[in-house]
């Protein structure tokens, strides 16, 4: 593959400017400032024109194709005027990086807090993130998962409508920003990671279609055209990512990439654009000598994506795993429409637990077909869980988070649930003191026109809402602030529900026996309605954990053969609970009472 890479490259002697249109007989680089000027481009055999000539930074220019235009640079850096304005050089050797001796963290040593950056705080960019990198420390939080960042249209949006990959968003502070977000997380053992997106491209700013065809008719995604990645001119199309997520990696030192919807990047080609990405991952890797991820949002149960090349995958090192999500939720809510009509049981908790896939060849109601493959033979870190994240609160209706759809008792079950399971675990900004705000979906398109095809669009997807007069305006500012997090966890339960994380956290951390990830190390099975036992064990360690996700008690009689006793009970008052909690100690045959929506966690005895 040609290695090429794109955009304006700044030296205090020449900037060079490059950029890819294969199909086009004519490039002018339009120069609009400090001082006008328009310079024809020379083209080489892969299509890329280059021109070479003394530009500072903070020049704005634009290239013209065939006499189109001008647009923007496909590949810009840097966007002031956001996505309809000219590009502007930038200098990308001025920042100085202080993370040298920086080299990681596994993937399965995280524990993840996806942040959105515009609604983390009341600064809505990167700066407001830094003020808060202590008190995600102070949590027990070693990573943090940051939304897209990469330039979309306005001031206010999640992300997933960029439409210039390589740029950071203006009003979240700009590529330096991120680099000191980055650099401060990495001095205080935090590690970062991206969420980015090579399924689509938003409409709004998108002018890619006028260089090159980076998208194909092939096939279409739910959010628009798809991008080429196996039709004609596909490798320029892959090259132009695969730069990307080089670019994020390495110079940005980012710890890892969360690769939106995979599933959705069609390449039927013999050597698959993911499996492209990681081997490109892995070379960063072995330049920089930090370890890099790549992991994979996948709506199909499909190990193919994280199966190691050499048995036909593609290699990525993990995947969200939204079916735990779904069979937890259903269970805690009772809700059974949409996907989580095929939820619902405590079994489809406990397949969760052992199998990882609850679908996993099985016939699906929802889907209405047999569905997905077998994931048993890879270790729980390789799958990401969790009881909330963005797209599970924000494409509810009225975006509302767990805390306000479940009691104070269940939400500490669902924590234990998520942290005291063996995969790794991701919590939702907010989740771990219980933030009432909800997370709504927001946008800030320049065209009065989009913003009613975005209104129209998600008005047909919650027709069936009961209460659409109060239908939340994604165009609304209000809706953007709304989603804001409030940080108010001074109440008694807040403050309770952040000690029992932190707690968690920690325990999951030190304790011996949470650090089994083979299979053979864990065990979920019920046999009293919705209480589950989930035993954990490694080495010497052994562990039982009770978790009942019934609001009355349920009774288990024990038979492990040896005594067993409690070390830990959500219902006890420091945790604000009832004061009603599980006996001490569990004997040989033993009938175990345990108070109902309650999670008690039990060790064997030597003795």
């Amino acid at each position: 593959m040609n290695n090429q890479k794109a955009g304006a490259f700044y030296s205090p002697d020449l900037t060079r400017f490059v950029c890819w249109a294969p199909l086009k007989n004519k490039l002018e680089l339009i120069i609009e400032s400090p001082d006008r000027a328009e310079l024809p481009m020379k083209k080489d055999e892969n299509g890329y024109w280059e021109i070479s000539l003394k530009a500072d930074p903070g020049t704005r220019y634009r290239f013209r194709p065939d006499g189109a235009g001008p647009f923007p640079d496909p590949a810009s850096l840097s966007q002031p005027d956001g996505v309809h304005g000219s590009s502007a050089v930038t200098d990308r050797n001025l920042f100085m990086w202080k993370d040298s001796g920086w080299k990681g963290i596994p993937l399965a040593e995280m524990i993840i807090c996806e942040i959105h950056t515009g609604t983390f705080t009341d600064k809505h960019d990167f700066e407001g993130i830094r003020s808060r990198l202590d008190y995600l420390v102070n949590v027990g939080f070693n990573t943090i998962e940051l939304m897209p960042v990469a330039q979309f249209p306005g001031q206010r949006n999640w992300g997933y409508d960029a439409v210039f990959p390589f740029a950071v968003q203006e009003s979240y502070g700009g590529a330096g920003e991120l680099k000191n977000l980055v650099n401060e997380a990495h001095d205080k053992g935090i590690a970062v990671i991206l969420d980015v997106v090579y399924n689509h491209l938003g409409p709004d700013g998108n002018y890619l279609s006028a260089f090159a065809p980076y998208f194909t008719n092939k096939y279409k995604t739910f959010w628009g055209e798809s991008l080429n990645f196996d039709d004609a001119y596909s490798d320029g199309v892959k090259n132009y990512f695969i730069q990307n997520a080089s670019m994020w990696l390495e110079e940005f030192h980012i710890d890892g990439l969360r690769l939106d919807a995979v599933h959705a990047l069609k390449d039927l080609g013999s050597d698959h654009f993911v499996k492209q990405l990681k081997e490109e991952a892995l070379s960063v890797e072995k330049r920089t000598g930090r370890r890099k991820l790549l992991i994979g949002e996948i709506d199909l149960n499909d190990i193919r994506y994280i199966q190691e090349p050499g048995k036909g995958g593609y290699g990525l090192d993990g995947q969200w795993i939204d079916e735990f999500h779904h069979a937890l939720h259903s269970l805690l809510t009772g809700e059974k429409s949409g996907y989580y009509e095929d939820f619902g049981e405590t079994a489809h908790l406990v397949k969760a637990f052992n199998n990882t896939y609850v679908y996993d060849g099985n016939y699906s109601a929802h889907r209405k077909r047999k569905f997905g493959s077998d994931a048993r033979s890879f270790p729980y870190d390789r799958f990401v869980v969790f009881d909330q994240n963005h797209d599970q609160t924000g494409n509810r209706l009225k975006g509302e988070r767990l805390s306000t759809m479940v009691s104070f008792e269940a939400l500490k079950l669902a924590a234990a649930t998520v942290l005291l399971s063996p995969y790794t675990p991701l919590l939702f900004m907010g989740e771990e003191y219980g933030e009432k705000n909800p997370f709504l979906f927001f946008v800030d398109h320049s065209s009065e026109e989009l913003l009613e095809i975005v209104r129209n669009g998600r008005k047909e997807e919650f027709a069936y809402f009961n209460d659409a007069g109060d239908f939340p305006d994604p165009a609304s500012e209000d809706s953007f602030l709304r989603s804001v997090l409030s940080w108010n966890y001074a109440g008694s339960q807040s403050d309770a529900l952040m000690r029992w994380y932190q707690y968690l956290i920690s325990f999951r951390k030190s304790r011996k026996a949470m650090q089994g990830r083979e299979r053979m190390q864990v065990k979920a099975y019920t046999s009293a309605g919705k209480l589950i036992l989930l035993e954990r064990k490694f080495e010497q360690d052994h562990l039982v954990i009770v978790l009942n996700y019934a609001d009355d008690c349920r009774n288990m009689v024990s038979d492990f053969g040896k005594r067993l006793t409690k070390i830990q009970d959500s219902g006890h008052l420091q945790w604000a609970g009832s004061g009603r909690v599980a006996e001490p100690v569990w004997e040989p045959g033993q009938n175990l009472e345990i108070p109902g929506i309650t999670v008690c966690i039990y060790e064997f005895n030597d003795d």
